[in-house]
């Protein structure tokens, strides 16, 4: 094993976690340090160490833009990256990180296929001393604290305020006193889109006649995203505003709205979906950079093997767009 130099302690407090932020100690999810960075796997000394990378599917064009910037910047980086797709599979995934261990790898680089069961997999990594940096799905903070599990750092983007910017245009779009009946298409078992559904639900509410009805299911396939969008229209026709925090989600709400008839009386608000241009209900959207999410990643983890400290988090701003902009080729929701 290679040695890192030694950490100190983190004090309490809200002035603490911004220090903790700047410490090279791991995080258990919740702002507070651990013990568990003291060393690294001896491949990290080797002339290209591998970095294993863990992606939930490349069927989403996000996860394919994430991939591609692994492997282009760890090629700038000296590194060698070794790519597993779950196919959304948790029981896969975490095969794959105990795959991943068996190799030695020097660090990994985690996209949870959800929040709660990607804590099986940092704990894996855990015991075999490798390091984990967890991109896009935060992983589960309760259960990585129960689990005594830990991440080095966080990279994603700011989900909650992604979902704000969102809501607040919608308010400039639709106003105050109108009333509102709004739909949201969700991933209840993701932390990052329930993130997105706060801040968009609490924007909303600057016009107090918006009703939010309950968060539908999607489960980020635009199929699903169909079919649940559809029930919603039939069951409650009153909806007036959709809320889909997935580019998935957004792509099968606005197939429903069409096949409804309803374009002219629906606008819809959402994390921007893959080659779907914004216009007519399709009003405003939220971009994340996956690719640029994947060279960050990569650049802590250099920084880190190199023995010095990191952000225990680091969260992107979104780019918001409107009616008639182009989002750009490789920012996705």
């Amino acid at each position: 094993m290679k040695t890192r130099k030694a950490l100190g302690a983190v004090a309490v407090g809200v002035f603490a976690l911004t220090l903790a932020a700047c410490s090279n100690a791991a995080t258990d999810g919740t702002g507070g340090s651990t013990d568990a960075a003291g060393s690294l796997p001896a491949s990290c000394s080797d002339d290209k160490p591998v970095i294993g990378v863990a992606l939930p599917n490349t069927i989403n064009p996000y996860y394919i833009a994430m991939q591609q910037g692994f492997e282009d910047h760890a090629e700038e980086l000296g590194y060698t990256v070794d790519v597993a797709i779950a196919n959304d599979n948790e029981s896969d995934q975490l095969a794959q990180i105990d795959a991943f261990v068996q190799k030695g790898v020097c660090a990994i680089a985690l996209n949870a296929v959800n929040s709660d069961t990607g804590v099986s997999s940092v704990k894996a990594a855990n015991q075999a001393g490798i390091p984990v940096f967890s991109v896009n799905v935060t992983i589960d903070p309760d259960g990585l604290k129960n689990q005594n599990a830990t991440i080095v750092q966080y990279v994603g983007a700011d989900q909650k305020t992604g979902g704000q910017q969102l809501g607040e245009q919608a308010i400039a779009d639709l106003g105050t006193t109108d009333k509102l009946v709004v739909g949201i298409l969700g991933e209840p078992s993701q932390i990052p889109t329930n993130q997105r559904d706060e801040g968009f639900t609490e924007a909303i509410k600057a016009n107090p006649n918006a009703t939010v009805l309950q968060t539908l299911d999607t489960n980020v396939d635009p199929a699903v995203s169909l079919q649940v969008t559809g029930e919603l229209l039939q069951g409650n026709p009153d909806v007036n505003v959709i809320f889909g925090d997935t580019g998935p989600a957004v792509v099968g709400a606005l197939q429903a709205i069409a096949e409804a008839g309803r374009q002219d009386s629906i606008k819809v608000y959402g994390f921007c979906a893959a080659d779907t241009p914004l216009e007519g209900d399709y009003v405003a959207c939220a971009a994340q950079e996956p690719y640029e999410y994947a060279k960050i990643v990569l650049d802590n983890v250099q920084t880190y093997l190199g023995g010095d400290d990191v952000p225990a988090e680091i969260l992107q701003p979104l780019k918001l767009y409107t009616t008639g902009e182009t989002v750009g080729e490789k920012e996705f929701g």
